[in-house]
């Protein structure tokens, strides 16, 4: 009786320590494989590449002055929006796909998960950024051979760090908000109205108040982190950045992982 009860009580510690032992990497794997296994999310993936595509034809048969950073600033504006959308779909899709019981139970750190997740979407970020970087060079150098116009290659290699850094903010902040929010339709929403109502509602504060026109800087992370597409970043430039933020991406996303860790997983 008491050798029973004894292999009783050892085997949920056994499998504790095998759970625990699953290397980060296979995390990592499995949660870039989820990105690409929902229908969303592979089409947003999907989606981005052909828009990638489909901005470098145009420019180059569009922009009567092309260069380089033509086709960057093409490829880069739809991808802007495209992935923040693919940080917010790997987080929510816990919820919304209902398998975040599944997930919790073989892996119950939510912070290795949590991790993994983040290392994923920033993977797939680098990845397609630096696909779209090809894509563009490419587009300049076969565009400026079709058009008969010199091959200009105006970005410098610190700024193009400078718009991985900004896209990658980008990424981060559609994180922050799965994160926060673990709803798919709540956390784009929330972003949109970041990305396109708080700006505009900030320059027209800014216009009229001459206050908050100094004060912009430091409270508006959507634009200081969007002047890091432009080359030449000042002293008070990086500070603006790092004051707004520690307000709108760090902060809230404190709270998003704290209030995650301790919500009921169904």
């Amino acid at each position: 009786m008491t050798t029973t009860m004894e292999r009783t009580s050892a085997a949920p510690a056994r499998t504790l320590r095998s759970t625990e032992q699953i290397p980060t990497s296979r995390i990592i794997g499995v949660e870039l494989q989820k990105m690409f296994d929902t229908r969303s999310g592979f089409w947003l993936l999907v989606g981005g590449a052909i828009v990638s595509v489909i901005a470098t034809i145009i420019t180059a048969f569009a922009d009567p002055h092309l260069s380089y950073g033509a086709f960057a600033a093409a490829i880069g504006a739809p991808l802007s929006i495209i992935l923040p959308m693919t940080g917010i779909l790997a987080v929510t899709s816990e919820w919304s796909q209902r398998t975040g019981l599944t997930t919790f139970t073989m892996v119950p750190h939510r912070g290795r998960v949590i991790a993994a997740k983040l290392a994923a979407t920033m993977l797939v970020g680098l990845a397609s950024i630096a696909i779209a970087f090809s894509v563009g060079a490419l587009g300049n150098v076969i565009g400026s051979a079709v058009t008969g116009h010199h091959t200009v290659w105006d970005i410098s290699i610190g700024n193009a760090l400078t718009i991985f850094l900004a896209d990658g903010l980008g990424m981060l902040m559609g994180f922050m908000l799965g994160v926060l929010i673990r709803s798919s339709s709540g956390a784009i929403v929330a972003y949109f109205v970041y990305a396109l109502v708080l700006p505009a509602a900030f320059g027209a504060l800014a216009a009229f108040q001459a206050w908050f026109r100094h004060a912009q800087g430091w409270v508006d992370f959507h634009d200081a982190s969007t002047r890091l597409y432009d080359s030449g970043m000042g002293g008070s430039d990086w500070a603006h950045l790092a004051v707004a933020g520690l307000i709108w991406l760090v902060i809230p996303l404190a709270i998003g992982l704290f209030t995650l860790s301790r919500s009921e997983v169904k």
